[in-house]
């Protein structure tokens, strides 16, 4: 008999409602995210390139902020899952598997801020990568650092093990987020100044400026589609495993019940 059978079925009504609308919601967010997504992709070949000096290669600039903002914003929803998870109030199972999401799509996103970052320094600066550059230095630590953090995941332990590590090191990873931010002010780099957030004025405004607040809000909506499905994936992956366990624990069991009845395996 299914564990579903032994549920009252007001409660089996209760969860089919709620499939029901996680799949809708993640159909919404799947269907706005490639029609904005689409959008951003014809306005950023169409609009003016917002830059006379850069000329062509400025036209990234409608895609590397955003892929830079949804790294920070996946790497920030991966600190606060697991201060949730390390907090025993709250703690459950639930937040290391959004947590995980969260990491996987960070480190997803800030490898395109960096390929990006790196043609676009190619096209104006002359040069792919300076390992002295505050911004280009500091992103890559970060990739280095959360592609550990998703290392520690793939390690054989426990699902709390796994938990406690993995958000221990989500705590020391997310120290450099704020560093690689801040970094064009903090020192000289090559990398220039805040496009948007600025005292006085955005450095671009009209088509351009719409275009590139466009592309924040597409990769914000693809963000939180993907979040859903890497966390079911998380999830999934800790079920499989437990079904693993637990098969090697019965298997051990039998081969014990058989060990002590004298008849040979």
């Amino acid at each position: 008999m299914s564990p579903s059978t032994n549920q009252p079925p007001q409660a089996e009504g209760r969860r089919s409602r709620l499939v029901r609308d996680r799949r809708t919601i993640s159909w919404l967010l799947g269907a706005s995210a490639f029609v904005l997504l689409a959008l951003v992709s014809v306005l950023a070949i169409t609009t003016p390139a917002p830059d006379y000096v850069q000329g062509e290669a400025s036209r990234l600039i409608y895609v590397h902020p955003a892929t830079a903002w949804v790294s920070y914003a996946a790497f920030a929803t991966n600190v606060v899952c697991a201060l949730l998870w390390l907090w025993p109030r709250t703690r459950k199972i639930g937040w290391d598997h959004a947590a995980g999401a969260a990491a996987h799509i960070g480190v997803f996103f800030v490898s395109m801020t960096f390929v990006l970052g790196a043609i676009w320094g190619r096209g104006t600066w002359g040069t792919f990568f300076r390992l002295r550059d505050a911004r280009m230095a500091s992103t890559l630590v970060l990739l280095l650092m959360y592609l550990g953090v998703v290392t520690l995941r793939q390690l054989p332990s426990s699902p709390t093990s796994r938990a406690r590590r993995t958000a221990l090191g989500s705590l020391l990873a997310f120290v450099n987020v704020p560093i690689v931010h801040f970094s064009v002010l903090w020192w000289d780099t090559l990398h220039q100044g805040p496009t948007l957030a600025k005292p006085e004025k955005p450095s671009i405004d009209g088509m351009p400026l719409a275009t590139m607040l466009l592309s924040f809000v597409a990769f914000t909506v693809l963000f939180s589609w993907l979040m859903i499905h890497r966390t079911r994936i998380e999830r999934w992956n800790d079920a499989l495993l437990g079904d693993d366990l637990d098969t090697a624990i019965t298997a051990r069991q039998a081969e014990g019940r058989v060990a002590r009845s004298g008849i040979p395996a």
